[in-house]
Parts: structure tokens; sequence; C-alpha cells
């Protein structure tokens, strides 16, 4: 069931009880976990904030904490799977679902009791009617069919009662052949709707609770939508021009108070250049995905065309080669205007977005952007000494201002992965290892790799390749194709990390892998792990690996 007024349908019930938090493994949610967790410590609500990385996280957490609390909070997960059936909860339970992934699951949106969706549901979203989804139970038709024999008694022919049995076994089959269509249509495209983090704030907004600090954690989780091609770029710009209203709003709000010189968020025209202001501009260019792939940079011709732009805007190598901030100020203030002029003739007109910035102090500058590198790295820099509940936390606190050596250190990491990934991207075409299945491209990393092992690195590296291999194909075919890219996560036991996302010519980024990975696991008889709240994303056995490609493409042709 969904739920518009949240002040009133959501977070009044949750005042005096102890809540339960259960927030998925992406930087949306953390946002999202963060200004919940600042309306909680404000109105003095126990709560606890359990990370998490699948359904199977989700049961063990909840079977964990199930007798603790009976409202349970699920951020940006449990929305597309059946709660009820998955976790099996008490009656009294509750369950509040602030999810950004699509298709909501049907059962979620029909349950008028424990289940309470925040938000109201968008038009585009083809929710079917529940008429044409759910019908009475076998056993109750069965009983309903005898009652109306014995009404109608003997005044009916042996041969009408069966002609009318069979009249609705046929209109049974009929409707079960609409149901399995309709779902079909509803389902067969995994998407992503609105941010969490921006409903939450709404929420903190219309408790009067809102502050500069939650709608900046908003426009980081509205910012990693676009960053990482979750979101149309109009639905983005949509955003951001209801957002703006708050910003001016709570600037003004704080024009009298300290604050006001201590924190500012502007809103400007900036350059899709991955952490420009904290890198060099000769890296940043090298390794944001928009610039080198237009000007293929992982070649020597394209090497040699990154060296005129810089000659042409006049930045001397050695201003290039530094870190931003040690620029000339001159060159410092000019550097957008510079790549602006030039963004037609080296065809880099998709660099310029519209972007957030946060100013503290009298020095410190970060983009939206900025954050969710940051916080990806942060988040994925899992291993044996470093638990993800560890990273979760660390990346929350590099949230707040005054952690701003975690926020640094993200970025360290974060430059660090995005160098890791253009080297793979040009060995990977120089080495011709993308190959073609017919209706898709798939590209397999046999070696472990430590940076490509979470979903968050290995979707870069996919959408990085995917792009760069059609900027360097003859096909006519390739803006067409999508791409499938697996990469091992455990080479002992043979554990491949599997991705697939849609073609670079499609302007809606909704994937179809979701469903297609499932049947094509049941044809091809694999054991795949769809553990991910991201249904594009499975886990599969090495050995099960060629023969599930197999029926992939099968079923794509």
């Amino acid at each position: 069931m969904f739920i518009d007024d949240l002040k009133n349908d959501f977070y009044s019930n949750l005042v005096g009880k102890r809540v339960l938090v259960i927030v998925n493994y992406d930087i949306d949610a953390l946002c999202g976990s963060r200004i919940l967790q600042a309306l909680f410590q404000n109105d003095q609500i126990l709560y606890s904030i359990v990370p998490i990385m699948g359904v199977s996280g989700l049961q063990r957490t909840y079977a964990e904490h199930r007798s603790d609390t009976k409202n349970i909070i699920l951020i940006n997960c449990g929305g597309c799977i059946d709660i009820l059936e998955t976790l099996q909860p008490e009656e009294d339970s509750v369950f509040f679902i602030c999810d950004s992934h699509r298709p909501y699951d049907v059962c979620n949106i029909f349950n008028d009791g424990q289940i309470k969706i925040l938000g109201k549901p968008n038009d585009d979203e083809g929710i079917p009617e529940f008429e044409s989804i759910f019908r009475d139970s076998d056993s109750e038709e069965d009983s309903s069919e005898e009652d109306e024999d014995d009404e109608e008694g003997e005044q009916m022919t042996r041969m009408q009662k069966f002609e009318m049995k069979m009249e609705r076994q046929r209109q049974k089959r009929i409707w079960e052949a609409d149901r399995n269509r309709i779902m079909f249509e509803y389902s067969q495209f995994s998407y992503y709707g609105r941010s969490s983090a921006l409903v939450l704030f709404e929420l903190a907004w219309k408790l009067s609770k809102d502050t500069l600090d939650t709608l900046w954690w908003a426009i980081v989780g509205v910012t990693e939508q676009l960053v990482m091609g979750k979101i149309e770029s109009a639905a983005y710009t949509l955003e951001c021009n209801q957002i703006q209203s708050h910003v001016s709003r709570l600037s003004n709000k704080a024009s009298n108070q300290s604050t006001q010189t201590a924190v500012r968020i502007t809103f400007e025209n900036d350059l899709h250049l991955a952490m420009y202001r904290h890198w060099s501009v000769q890296d940043s260019l090298r390794h944001s995905i928009q610039s080198a792939c237009k000007m293929r940079l992982w070649t020597a011709r394209g090497e040699k065309r990154l060296q005129e732009l810089l000659v042409e805007m006049g930045l001397p190598l050695v201003q290039a080669r530094q870190t931003f901030g040690a620029m000339d100020l001159v060159l410092r203030k000019e550097f957008y205007g510079m790549i602006e002029k030039l963004a037609e003739k080296y065809d880099l007109t998709d660099l310029i977005y519209g972007s957030f910035t946060l100013n503290y102090g009298y020095r410190f500058r970060y983009s939206a952007a900025d954050y969710v590198y940051s916080l990806l790295a942060n988040l994925e820099s899992v291993g044996t000494d470093r638990l993800p509940e560890m990273c979760f936390l660390e990346a929350m606190d590099s949230l707040g201002r005054v952690n701003r050596a975690k926020l640094d250190g993200g970025l360290e990491r974060a430059k660090h992965l995005l160098s890791g990934i253009f080297r793979q991207v040009q060995s990977c075409l120089e080495m011709h290892q993308v190959q073609s299945a017919g209706p898709f491209l798939y590209y397999i990393l046999t070696e472990q790799n430590t940076l490509f092992c979470c979903p968050y690195s290995l979707t870069l590296l996919t959408q990085f390749i995917l792009r760069a291999h059609v900027a360097a194909s003859r096909s006519r075919r390739a803006p067409d194709l999508p791409l499938v890219a697996s990469c091992p996560v455990d080479l002992e036991r043979g554990i491949f990390l599997m991705i697939g996302i849609p073609p670079t010519r499609e302007a809606s980024p909704k994937n179809l892998f979701g469903r297609a990975f499932e049947q094509a696991a049941i044809k091809a008889a694999a054991t795949i792990s769809p553990d991910f709240f991201d249904t594009s994303c499975i886990q599969i056995r090495r050995e099960d690996t060629e023969r599930f490609l197999d029926a992939l493409t099968v079923l794509l042709s």
C-alpha cells in the first residue's frame, strides 16, 4: 500500500517506539539513512541501523532483530521482493519501504496492512489493476461451483453441468494467460525511480526539521543516480529544479545566522570530469568516461588530441599535471570557460551539466559528484581487514563536514579505482576481449582483481568498456548492443560476479537483464545467486558461465 502523507501515516507512528532501519549497501540508501538518523536523534527515537548487501542479508538481519521491534524501515531494499513470503513476519510487524528500485512487487503494492510504501506511484510505472492479477483461489471457486450446482439441482442435465464447468475452466485459462502477459510487461525491465534520500528529505521538510546538511545529503543521493546512469538526465534536471527552491529557502533562512558564512550550497554549470578540483586536469580528462571515450584517450592518437586540447585551452603542461588547487588562480577561474569554448570542436558537449557545489569555510569546495566518488570508493574498500559494516560506517561518517579527512581519503581511493578502470579498459580494447554473442556483447575478466569484486566498481568498468568499444568500433550495430561483463570474486570456489547494462543508444536506462538472467539460468540449468536487489547483477559459478551465456543468446535472439 502506498502512503503519500509521510508525516502522519509514517513518521507519527514511529514516535516513542523502537525502530529497525535496514539499509541497502548503496550511496542513495546511505544518504537517506543519514537523513533519517538526524530526524530520530532530534526526536529522541530509539533506532538501530543495519547495512545489508542482498536478500540473504535482509533475511539474516530480520531474524536477528525480529524480537526487538515491530517497526521496520527498509531503505532501497525489499520493494521488489514479496516481503511477507521472504521474511515470514509476525502479523503485528509493520514494514515501511522507501525503495528506488523498480518495479515494485505487486504483493507489496496491494497489501493493506503490514506493507507501507513511502511516496505515491508514478503513472509511468504501469502498475496493473488488482482484478487483472488477483482472483479467488481454486478451492474457493470449486466450493462456489458446488453451491451453484446444488442450487440449480435437478434443473440441469449432466451434459449442461459439464459444459458449464468446461466454460469456467476456459475462462480461467484466458484470465491466466492475460495475467501472465500483464505481469511480463510490468516486470520485464528493471529500472530506478525517485531517489530515496530525496523522499526522506521531503519528510524532514514537512516536519520543519530540514537543514542545509540534510538537503546536501539528498543532493548527493540524486547525483549518485546520475553519475551511475540510473536515471535519465531529463529526470535529474527536473529534480534539480525542485531542489533549487529548497536551496534558496534554506539559504535565506540562515542569512541572519552564523551558519551562512560557514556553509553554502550553490547551483551552477559544472563539468563531468571526475574529481577535477582534487586531481590534476590531465588525469581527470583521461580517467573520466565522457572525455576518454570521445577522444579515445587509450590510443596514441587520442593522447595527442588531449595535448592539442590543452594547448588550445592555453593550459601549460606543467599546470595541467599538477593538482587543480595548485594551479595559477587565473587559470583555475577560467578553466570552465576554456572547456566550454572548445567543447563543440572536440565533441565534448556532454561534459557540461548543472550541478550543486558545497562550500564551507573559505577553502573547502566539493561538488556533489566529488562526494559520490568518495562514498563509492569508501563503500567498496572491503578487504580482509575491512568488513563491509566498517566501510559503511566510514562512508556515513564522511558525509559529516567534521570528517573531512575521511572524505579526502575516499577521493584518493576513487582516483586509484578510476586509474585501474582506465588501465583495464585500455588492455581490454588492445587485446580485443569484447566478444559478440549476436544479440549482446560480453566481456569476461579471467584474473581476479580486487578492484572489481563489488557491484559499483564492476558497473563503472562495464559502462566504460561499452562506451569505449562503441567509440572504437566500426560496426553500425555496436551502439544498439547491450554488454554483459563478469569478474571472478573468488577464484578458489569458482564464483564470478556478472552484470548486464543496456545499449549506449538507449535513451532510457531500463535494463532487461534482470528477467533475462532468471530465464536463462532456468533454460541452462545453471546455478546463479540473484541475491542483489539490482536484478541485473548476479553471482554465477565458473563452470556454468558458458552454458548460461549460450542460453542467454538463444533467449535474446
